[in-house]
C-alpha cells in the first residue's frame, strides 16, 4: 500500500494506492506525512570517519555515544514536485538523501525489539542544509530555512520494504547520478533510533524520522535550475526542482 497526499479544491486529503503508477505525480504532491519531523545527525559511517579527529579536540573532546537529534520546522516541509528555494551569498546548499521512517501509532518508551511494530511505513527524505559547522549543535539557521526537507512521494507500508537497515540510497542531479549510499551505513540503525527517541518523548501517528545523512561534499550540492531526484530501493524517487532565490 502507498499512502500519499494531494491538494484538491485548496484542501489536502490523503489517498491511497495499491501501486505506485496509480499515483498522478503531474502536479505537485504535497509531503507525504504530517506530523513531526525530527533527524538524526552523525548517523552515517563515512560521515563520522570523515571527522573522527574533530572528537578529540574542545568543545567535543570525545565522540557522541547517543544518538544526536534536531528538528525539520514545518516551513520545511515541501512534495514530491515542489521547488527547493536556496538563498544567495549563504554558501554552498546541499542536498542530504535520507530514508525517513513514518511512525504508525503512538510510541512510548519501545524496545528496540518491538520498535518496528511502530512504524507504518517508510518514505524518501531530502534534508537539504548549508554547509555544517557544529555536529553537536545542527544549526537552525542551516537545517530550518524554507523548503529546505522535501518529503515523499508516498509512505509505502512497511510490509514491502523486507529489511529497512539494507537498503541502496542514490542521488541524481539533472539525471546524473552524482552519490550512492546505503542504509546499511547508519551507526544507529532504525531499531535504534525509535527505541532512543521514544525513551524521552512520545512519537505520535504521522510523525517522521530521518534516518541520517551522508557526508555533504561536493557531489551532493545543489544550485538554481537543478534537479534533484533521491531514489531510495523499495520505497520510491523523490524529485525536486531547485530555485534560487
Amino acid at each position: 500500500m502507498y499512502t500519499y497526499r494531494l491538494q484538491e479544491s485548496g484542501k489536502v486529503v490523503t489517498k491511497k494506492s495499491d501501486t505506485t503508477f496509480a499515483v498522478d505525480m503531474a502536479e505537485p504532491l504535497a509531503p507525504a506525512t504530517h506530523g513531526a519531523v525530527i533527524g538524526v545527525a552523525l548517523n552515517n559511517k563515512d560521515l563520522v570517519a570523515s571527522i573522527e579527529d574533530q572528537f578529540e579536540e574542545k568543545p567535543y573532546v570525545t565522540p557522541p555515544k547517543t544518538p544526536v537529534l534536531h528538528i525539520k520546522t514545518d516551513n520545511t516541509h515541501i512534495g514530491h514536485g515542489q521547488t527547493i528555494r536556496i538563498p544567495t551569498n549563504k554558501g554552498a546548499v546541499y542536498a542530504g538523501p535520507s530514508l525517513g521512517i513514518v511512525i504508525g501509532k503512538k510510541a512510548t518508551r519501545v524496545s528496540e525489539e518491538h520498535a518496528l511494530d511502530f512504524v507504518k511505513g517508510y518514505t524518501v527524505v531530502n534534508e537539504v542544509s548549508l554547509a555544517e559547522t557544529s555536529f553537536y549543535r545542527p544549526a537552525v539557521k542551516a537545517k530550518c530555512r524554507d523548503t529546505f526537507c522535501p518529503i515523499g512521494p508516498w509512505v509505502v507500508d512497511k510490509a514491502l520494504v523486507t529489511n529497512p537497515n539494507s537498503l541502496s540510497i542514490n542521488t541524481y542531479v539533472n539525471d546524473e547520478l552524482v552519490h550512492s549510499t546505503s542504509t546499511d551505513c547508519l551507526v544507529h540503525s532504525v531499531e535504534k533510533i525509535i527505541s532512543y527517541i521514544s525513551s524521552f518523548m512520545t512519537l505520535e501517528v504521522g510523525d517522521l524520522i530521518i534516518a541520517g545523512t551522508p557526508l555533504r561534499d561536493e557531489s551532493l550540492e545543489i544550485k538554481g535550475d537543478d534537479i534533484v531526484m533521491i531514489d531510495i530501493e523499495a520505497v520510491g524517487r523523490l524529485a525536486n526542482p531547485v530555485e534560487q532565490e
